[in-house]
């Protein structure tokens, strides 16, 4: 009888492919070493493949293993999510969808669509976390996260990217700064002052963008603090800690004592995106990008 692959074996593979180690992986499956090994070997004579190279006690992925975990690993995701939207549709739910987002777009962008969508399909579950723009790419290629909202220029070839918000950038002063909208003339009255700003790992191309500016003033900042949060930038200067350059859209958010400066006379502008994995084969996906 020809041996049947059944999703526990794929479950018994990646277990071992994690560990690197049959006893470790045994106990984290709870069975046996030998039955593990056993079953191993028989998916390894199923495929035709060998999936680790066994060396005394050592466990090496081949080039075959290695392949093999990357995608089953991206299967076996897309398989716990469909079936989690199947629980979703026993419990009355419709589906869920995992919402990615640098914290600007949730002044506007983020509730207005949310607002909107919710009129037509009030049983949708959706998840939101905040998190850097690299994260974002990393969750959509891994299907852990099905839409996102980045500053970003480009993405990865494997994803798809629309911009939807372009806006100026605003400079942020504590209350009682000297300097106010009236007196303002330009950058370079604060080339003597500390400077908050996101880190670049936060956009390596929002980064630049804001540097440009600075370039264009004649003078390069002294940057006291980098952080990938506004609330930290914003508690940061309320404190006299320096000020700082952030999106027009990250004005809007209240409770601290700093004042803002549209910076509408430069010529660059920050873009707020929206990028989604086409692969990814949520139902609600499509039905969300149509309202953006």
């Amino acid at each position: 009888m020809s041996y049947q692959i059944e999703l526990r074996h794929i479950r018994y593979f990646l277990a071992v492919a994690e560990e690197l180690h049959f006893r470790k992986a045994a106990e984290k499956l709870f069975i046996s070493q030998p039955g593990l090994s056993r079953q191993i070997k028989l998916l390894e004579e199923e495929l035709g493949v060998v999936l680790f190279e066994r060396h005394n006690r050592k466990v090496v992925l081949t080039k075959v293993g290695e392949y093999l975990k990357v995608e089953l690993l991206l299967q076996l995701k897309t398989l716990t999510h469909t079936l989690d939207n199947a629980k979703l549709l026993q419990d009355g739910k419709k589906g869920e969808l995992t919402i990615s987002y640098v914290g600007s777009a949730m002044q506007d962008v983020i509730p207005n669509l949310l607002i909107n969508f919710e009129k037509k399909h009030p049983d949708i579950l959706f998840n939101l976390k905040e998190i850097d723009n690299q994260k974002q790419i990393e969750d959509l290629l891994s299907y852990t996260s099905d839409i996102g909202f980045v500053r970003l220029e480009r993405v990865p070839r494997e994803l798809e990217i629309k911009p939807i918000l372009k806006e100026n950038f605003c400079l942020v002063l504590p209350k009682n700064h000297s300097i106010s909208e009236n007196s303002f003339e330009n950058l370079g009255q604060f080339k003597e002052e500390s400077f908050i700003l996101f880190d670049s790992k936060y956009s390596a191309s929002y980064h630049e963008k804001v540097m440009q500016i600075f370039d264009d003033c004649g003078f390069s900042p002294i940057i006291s603090h980098n952080t990938i949060h506004s609330s930290s930038i914003f508690k940061l200067v309320e404190n006299n800690f320096g000020i700082s350059i952030v999106p027009k859209s990250l004005a809007r958010k209240g409770g601290y004592k700093i004042k803002f400066i549209e910076l509408d006379m430069i010529p660059q502008k920050t873009t707020l995106s929206v990028i989604w994995n086409p692969k990814n084969t949520n139902p609600i996906l499509n039905d969300v990008l149509v309202h953006l």
